[in-house]
């Protein structure tokens, strides 16, 4: 699973229409799509600490389109 660089999701929902900033996980190919819908996560422990959360992004362009 994708590793979502934002403190919060608040944050990650704040950046709609702008560039994900995000760490490839996956040894089976990238799971980043310019065009479509993924899944990623904040994990706390291998990201330095904060809160957990997961979220689902829908993606146009290369942008954030929306966030769940």
């Amino acid at each position: 699973m994708m590793l979502l660089n934002y403190k919060t999701k608040k944050e990650l929902k704040e950046s709609v229409g702008k560039e994900l900033h995000y760490t490839e996980t996956s040894l089976f190919g990238p799971e980043f799509k310019a065009n479509g819908t993924f899944t990623g996560a904040r994990r706390p422990h291998l990201q330095g600490g904060g809160r957990e959360f997961f979220a689902q992004i829908t993606m146009k362009d290369g942008v954030i389109a929306k966030v769940k």
